[in-house]
């Protein structure tokens, strides 16, 4: 399946066929990916090599996309999180095309989400601090005509996870 500019498939697979035991293994890599393979097999009732192939069976089926460190902002200052609100000026392939080119190359975009609803699309951008967020703006504004931009400013993040709600329990 083709890329977009964000680098994710326009319209992913959903429903992928995964047994108990792959869900394990899925479940058990979300939480920590560090894990080696024997301490995977033994969470998950395998064997190092029947695990280790199912692993790779997983990644070469686009189910795991990548592994990861995950970095506190704060902590290499990224403090300011913001949700951006766009609603687009208008419809066109070729807006949609400069949109999703545009955003793909700016690293404060973290993700983009194409929504229904009162917006278009939902931007969460990460940045030092309220001037650098001027900056992103300003870029954002001259490159995109936009009907309308709405930033919205996280107080607190509350709770932020990378593990998805899978179910390790039913066959």
């Amino acid at each position: 399946m083709p890329s977009s500019p964000t680098g994710q498939s326009p319209r992913p697979p959903t429903g992928a066929v995964l047994d108990r035991i792959d869900r394990k293994i899925l479940h058990e890599l979300m939480r920590d990916t560090t894990l080696p393979v024997a301490q995977l097999a033994e969470r998950v009732g395998l064997s190092q090599t029947p695990c280790w192939k199912r692993v790779q069976k997983l990644e070469a089926a686009g189910v795991i996309t990548g592994r990861v460190a995950i970095v506190d902002p704060g902590r290499i200052g990224l403090g300011l999180s913001v949700f951006v609100e766009i609603e687009a000026a208008d419809h066109t392939p070729e807006w949609r095309d400069r949109f999703a080119t545009h955003v793909a190359a700016a690293p404060e975009v973290v993700e983009v989400h194409r929504m229904a609803g009162d917006v278009d699309y939902l931007l969460k951008v990460v940045v030092p601090d309220m001037a650098s967020y001027d900056e992103f703006y300003l870029r954002l504004t001259r490159k995109l005509h936009c009907r309308n931009v709405t930033s919205k400013f996280s107080m607190e993040r509350m709770k932020d996870t990378t593990v998805l709600p899978i179910d390790t329990t039913t066959a």
